[in-house]
């Protein structure tokens, strides 16, 4: 099984800390080392910074709670007002419901949302099956425990990724040593702001640079009073609130050897980094794969980060929120209308309920004072409306209001529909599977594999050294098998037609009803458990043949009585009665 740990092991003694009064000394090594690293994420922030001027803008109208956030140094005083430009919420409204399609379709809760398999000689092995089961529900298990908070962190990577096209995943273990000894995953979805990422030469992501703040009393929880740098002891005795700038860097290292058991022996390199202090904040440690799943909503030629469907309508959402401008005026002049009078006529008209204003009409009934027209408001509503429409059909909502507004659908055009559903969702959402699902589960399996919450390999397993493949088990994948029930229910329809016309039944002969029976509640997401296995399917149809039987004896019964009855008239006997045996010999 491939391994992808987190593990801090010592450093050598040039980079030890020192314990100084209050400070630590840091070293040559250790300063080249930080001047290396913070020059790397100096060039980060300027490829990145492009990118986040894009994000502001999108946060400004469907998410603002994100707004100054995706540049490295933003500050936001806690509770400031973010909503000033959002004028109009129907973005925001939109992509709420786009993170409730993402998880309903790739992760739903209540649903096991991926599968592991191997390959065709190691599947063969019952053993290996059965492992393979165990572990993905030992996987839902710790995923989903309260403790593990994955359900919220999935909703802000989802989230995230409608809005800026890019959501990371942090999975580790739980600290022991604290948590009352709780053991288990904990998940930590990133802010697009806080991550700076890098791809290799394959387009996939290897190398991670996350900005983020502590105070000095945080930093002392996390990584322990010794590696706290000189400049932040001060703020520590004085229980200053103030954060102060860290930076955690993962990367492919540059002089790993599987051969060795320290830190050179994993391939991922890791660094805390004290950006005040200029210097490490914990042991240089190392992963066994990349700690990090990062999913990328879609990929312009040339570009590191992703683009979501925010991007992608931008403008609409900018016309919207000028429209939405206008609206409130011209709502607002039908409301309180702009009134027109003569230059002689009256100066001082009442308003209020009940007033009386004289001199308003003419002698003859002519109203003397009139109200400014404001418009057509119904063609801004019309706009208005087109525009929403866009969103919705970007962000995937209106691929979901069908069913709601078609009610009366049969069985088979429900079918279709979800097959159709699923082909236009696949190509989106399909992505998320491969980059951000593809990465949570290695990074589980290999934590998982050295906690010892599994069982051991099977033999078979161990023999092809743990090879793994994360199959995708999701209701979007289910949705793109739809095509092949519509189509057995199309065939079998048309079969069903033909014999009744031709009154030929031979024509129902070509189908494998229990095969397709079994076929179908995969594709249905029937549980297992409610499907009969073969055992009890040839119960079943034994019960049925003694029953048929049985009602084919009585119904013969009469038919028999009334053969017997005559023979016994041509020999000149009495009949015997029915089910009677054998008489006695004449």
């Amino acid at each position: 099984m491939p391994a992808a740990s987190s593990t801090n092991i010592l450093p050598p003694a040039t980079v030890s800390p020192r314990d100084q009064g209050n400070a630590r000394v840091i070293s040559d090594r250790e300063a080249e080392l930080i001047a290396d690293l913070m020059r790397e994420f100096s060039q980060m922030t300027i490829w990145r910074n492009t990118t986040a001027h894009h994000c502001e803008e999108i946060a400004e109208l469907i998410l603002p709670t994100s707004r100054n956030t995706f540049f490295y140094g933003n500050w936001n005083w806690p509770g400031m007002k973010k909503t000033q430009q959002q004028i109009d919420a129907s973005a925001a409204l939109a992509l709420h419901r786009f993170c409730a399609i993402c998880d309903s379709l790739v992760t739903p809760r209540d649903y096991f949302w991926h599968g592991l398999t191997s390959d065709d000689y190691v599947m063969q092995d019952a053993a290996t099956r059965n492992w393979f089961d165990l572990v993905r529900k030992i996987l839902f298990k710790l995923r989903y425990a309260a403790h593990a908070n994955f359900p919220a962190q999935n909703y802000n990577n989802w989230q995230s990724l409608g809005a800026f096209g890019n959501a990371t995943m942090y999975v580790d273990m739980f600290d022991q040593t604290r948590f009352g000894g709780m053991r288990g995953f904990r998940y930590k979805a990133l802010p697009f702001g806080e991550t700076f990422f890098g791809e290799n030469h394959q387009g996939k992501v290897d190398r991670m640079y996350r900005w983020f703040r502590r105070t000095a009393y945080q930093a002392v929880q996390q990584w322990g009073k010794e590696w706290l740098p000189p400049n932040l002891v001060s703020p520590l005795e004085q229980d200053s609130l103030w954060p102060y700038n860290f930076l955690h860097v993962v990367k492919p290292r540059d002089d790993y050897d599987p051969r060795r058991l320290d830190v050179r022996g994993l391939p991922f390199a890791s660094y805390y980094v004290s950006m005040e202090g200029r210097c490490l904040m914990a042991p240089e440690g190392g992963y066994r794969v990349f700690p990090f799943a990062v999913s990328r909503y879609d990929q312009t030629p040339m570009e590191v980060y992703g683009r979501g469907p925010a991007h992608i309508v931008l403008p609409a959402m900018k016309t919207l929120n000028a429209q939405k401008v206008t609206f409130l005026k011209q709502g607002h002049r039908a409301s309180d209308p702009v009134l027109l009078i003569a230059d002689d006529g009256l100066m001082d008209i009442k308003t209020r309920p009940g007033a009386q204003n004289r001199g308003g009409v003419s002698p003859d009934g002519k109203a003397l004072v009139h109200t400014l027209p404001t418009g057509d408001i119904k063609i801004n509503i019309e706009m208005m409306q087109e525009e929403r429409g866009i969103i919705d059909d970007v962000f995937l909502v209106s691929l979901f209001k069908v069913l709601t507004e078609h009610p009366d659908m049969t069985a088979t055009q429900v079918v279709e529909l979800v097959n159709e559903k699923g082909m236009l969702v696949a190509p989106t959402l399909g992505r998320q599977f491969s980059e951000y699902v593809g990465g949570l589960v290695d990074r589980e399996l290999d934590l998982g594999v050295y906690a010892g919450f599994f069982p051991p390999m099977p033999p078979r397993l161990r023999e092809a050294r743990g090879q793994y493949e994360v199959t995708n088990e999701s209701p979007l994948a289910r949705a793109a098998k739809m095509s092949e029930a519509a189509g057995f229910n199309r065939w079998v329809e048309n079969l069903q037609r033909i014999s009744v016309e031709t009154q030929d039944p031979s024509w129902l002969d070509p189908v494998n009803g229990d095969q397709a029976a079994v076929d179908l509640a995969d594709i249905y997401s029937v549980r297992p458990a409610w499907v009969a296995n073969d055992d009890q399917i040839g119960q079943k149809r034994k019960a049925r043949a003694q029953q048929a039987a049985q009602q084919q004896e009585i119904a013969a019964a009469p038919g028999r009585a009334a053969i017997m009855n005559a023979q016994a008239k041509m020999a000149g006997v009495a009949p015997p009665a029915i089910g009677a045996g054998p008489g006695p010999s004449p």
